[in-house]
């Protein structure tokens, strides 16, 4: 009997069908690579049609929404806000957590209630507490599970660089720390909503890499729309444009756009959390890092701050 598959017809039909069964995968393939470029356009194309109209932001933003807007004006009495702010308990926790934190309460003195929490942080920073509460909570939400390695990373440096952005201002300028802080945390907020977006369509939850690469190339637009959407101060919005395009890094810090790039470059790398495989002391990277050594071990002891408050 012989040996030779070709030389017999049962043989020969062995490899017809196996030929079948290779340019059935192949096309299977072509089919599922359409398919995810497909829902890559997609998605930038309802992203760009929201954003051209009403933006319709996560359920785990509208409490954060709602009390910005209830919160428009700075003048109102600490009772008032207070008032306001323990509709969100969790929000109201967190306020009460952030002032007695090192970073404004140094001395240890308590802060016993929502109105003392209140009086103590001022309702800029109640405002600024509240989207960051939205940012984590959405990071969490169960349908960016699936991204669960990015948004940690993202959320990670997202605090790094608020971080960093608050000690840049209170020691190299005398622009408001505060201010600055919102600024670096919500530098990327186009990159959380981008993983949001992602996470509904069923060819790009299965590939969370290719989802990287869409947002290296449209995060940064797609932030400035949903900050302007969410009120955020213009100087603020600003300052986001263009914190990641390679520049020279300015002599010395002088504006808020400076303290974002420097500090996203403290943050980590130069290219931030989509690039965490190359070195953060290499090149321009490196020679930030090296000028602003000295505020790394602080900047690193307010991220773990705020890592606990935000948690």
């Amino acid at each position: 009997m012989s040996t030779n598959r070709e030389a017999s017809p049962e043989a020969g039909l062995e490899v017809d069908q196996q030929a079948v069964k290779d340019a059935e995968t192949e096309d299977a393939a072509d089919k599922v690579g359409e398919a995810l470029n497909a829902q890559r356009f997609q998605m930038l194309e309802d992203i760009a049609r929201e954003l051209a109209g009403e933006v319709v932001f996560p359920t785990s933003f509208e409490a954060a929404i709602r009390l910005r807007k209830a919160l428009q004006n700075s003048n109102l009495p600490i009772p008032r806000i207070a008032s306001i702010v323990s509709v969100e308990p969790l929000v109201a926790a967190k306020l009460i957590h952030l002032a007695n934190s090192v970073l404004y309460s140094p001395d240890g003195t308590p802060a016993r209630d929502l109105q003392a929490a209140i009086s103590r942080l001022g309702v800029k920073l109640v405002r600024t507490t509240a989207l960051a509460i939205a940012m984590s909570q959405l990071m969490r939400s169960k349908e960016m599970a699936i991204f669960n390695e990015f948004t940690q990373a993202l959320w990670a440096h997202t605090l790094k660089t608020a971080a960093a952005a608050r000690i840049l201002a209170r020691s190299q300028t005398r622009i408001n720390p505060d201010e600055a802080m919102l600024a670096g945390l919500v530098h990327d907020l186009g990159a959380f909503y981008m993983l949001y977006r992602a996470a509904q369509y069923p060819e790009l939850r299965t590939r969370p890499e290719t989802v990287k690469y869409l947002i290296i190339q449209w995060h940064e637009g797609i932030g400035v729309t949903l900050l302007h959407a969410l009120g955020i101060p213009e100087d603020i919005v600003n300052a986001t444009i263009d914190h990641e395009q390679p520049r020279a890094a300015p002599e010395t810090v002088r504006t808020l756009a400076d303290i974002v790039y420097v500090g996203n470059i403290l943050a980590g790398t130069h290219f931030e959390w989509l690039y965490q495989d190359l070195d953060p002391d290499a090149g321009e990277a490196g020679i930030v890092r090296q000028k602003y050594a000295d505020l790394l071990p602080e900047i690193e002891t307010v991220t773990q701050e705020m890592q606990a408050i935000f948690a």
